[in-house]
């Protein structure tokens, strides 16, 4: 059961949330496509109430629990590729209705079943319809697509995007992108994955917040007021992925393409040789 607080800002994201799940789940009436399912809603002493399926733990609060218990690691590459799929099924199916999901990220996939290592995808707060009027400010930061942080516009790739860096994140166990601003965030993956694209750099509104006209990235010192360049530390997808076997990187990198344009969608991932390399089956 989710309450919502007394707040007319609240309020009426969840009543977009109510319409796009009842929506949703109108268009999947077998329950296919791995998306939470809505029972009910009502109002009580001025608060929402959302009454949805059960679920468990969601993805960080589960990895978290995992890694400090110091038990066997549950995201193995058999449970990662099942957990890609069942995430890919869902986006393929809310992208052919339309919708982007625009906060993708460990909170929001919960599991269903451990043992059957099945996942839903959760709060559609935030989403939106492609022919909606986008908002500039989409995704959490550490799994914000780069066409939405320099000010471009963006469709359901910016999706493809955050599942790249999630999947990363459940293979090593930290953010892919670690950042205490958006400066910091693309430093890193212009180290990680490699430069940014001239042509989006020129297009995009943004650009100037973050980038020289020479194309160098700065901050401005938040106690001086100086400008201070920002040398992205040079390293590797494999560096950073030790636990990844050469498919799982491959096919990271594939998702975490800077430029939109050659990024894949849901339906393109789906086809990747990785998603069905024979691991050994998941033992329930």
């Amino acid at each position: 059961m989710k309450i919502i607080k007394n707040n007319k800002d609240f309020f009426d994201q969840s009543l977009d949330e109510i319409k796009l799940l009842k929506y949703i789940n109108k268009h999947d009436p077998a329950d296919k496509y791995h998306i939470l399912r809505l029972y009910d809603y009502f109002y009580h002493r001025e608060h929402l109430f959302i009454v949805c399926e059960l679920l468990r733990a969601n993805l960080y609060e589960f990895h978290k629990y995992n890694r400090d218990s110091g038990g066997e690691v549950y995201f193995t590459m058999p449970r990662l590729q099942s957990i890609t799929r069942q995430c890919l099924e869902a986006l393929e199916f809310l992208h052919g209705l339309g919708l982007i999901h625009c906060d993708l990220k460990p909170e929001n996939i919960l599991v269903k079943s451990y043992s059957r290592c099945e996942v839903k995808v959760i709060d559609l707060g935030s989403s939106c319809f492609q022919s909606d009027h986008l908002c500039s400010y989409v995704q959490s930061r550490s799994y914000r697509a780069p066409e939405v942080i320099l000010g471009l516009p963006y469709d359901q790739k910016i999706d493809i995007w955050s599942l790249g860096c999630i999947l990363a994140e459940l293979c090593s166990g930290n953010v892919l992108f670690q950042n205490d601003s958006l400066a910091t965030l693309l430093a890193r993956v212009v180290g990680i994955i490699g430069p940014l694209d001239p042509e989006m750099v020129a297009r995009g509104r943004e650009s100037y917040k973050f980038l020289t006209k020479n194309g160098k990235l700065y901050e401005r010192n938040q106690e001086t007021s100086r400008m201070e360049y920002l040398i992205p530390k040079k390293t590797t997808l494999a560096h950073r992925l030790p636990m990844g076997d050469q498919g799982f990187l491959e096919f990271v990198a594939f998702l975490l393409q800077i430029n939109p344009k050659n990024r894949p969608s849901a339906a393109e991932a789906l086809k990747h040789p990785w998603l069905s390399y024979p691991y050994e089956p998941i033992s329930s």
